[in-house]
């Protein structure tokens, strides 16, 4: 029996209510701000949340030495189309040079590493 069921990711970053709307674009869902806090509840019911940093600075991938700590794995039908999209929302590609893997890895706005991993 489980001790508590997880309740939403939090994702440190300067600007809450601009991070969450380049993932609310991203994967859908809605976005509810408060001071220094986000929310984003995707239309299947998930919970991701983006909390104010001061003095945030973002993780580098790939780096031992500034760990990206985490990164969230987002499955895509299309990678050529799925990059397009969050690439005109902002994102920052990785790791262009490889293209023959089943997998893409970005930055978000905010320096976050994510990735579009094929289905």
């Amino acid at each position: 029996m489980a001790l508590a069921k997880l309740g939403a990711v939090v994702l440190d970053c300067p600007d809450p209510r601009l991070l969450a709307g380049f993932y609310a674009e991203l994967l859908g869902g809605t976005v509810e701000v408060e001071d220094g806090w986000a929310d984003l509840t995707t239309p299947d019911g998930r919970a991701l949340a983006f909390q104010a940093a001061p003095g945030f600075t973002a993780p580098q991938w790939p780096s031992p030495e500034h760990s990206q700590q985490f990164h969230l794995d987002l499955t895509v039908e299309d990678l050529d189309k799925a990059e397009a999209g969050v690439l005109a929302l902002g994102a920052k590609p990785l790791d262009a040079d490889d293209r023959s893997r089943t997998f893409r890895v970005y930055a978000d706005p905010a320096g976050h590493p994510f990735c579009l991993c094929a289905c």
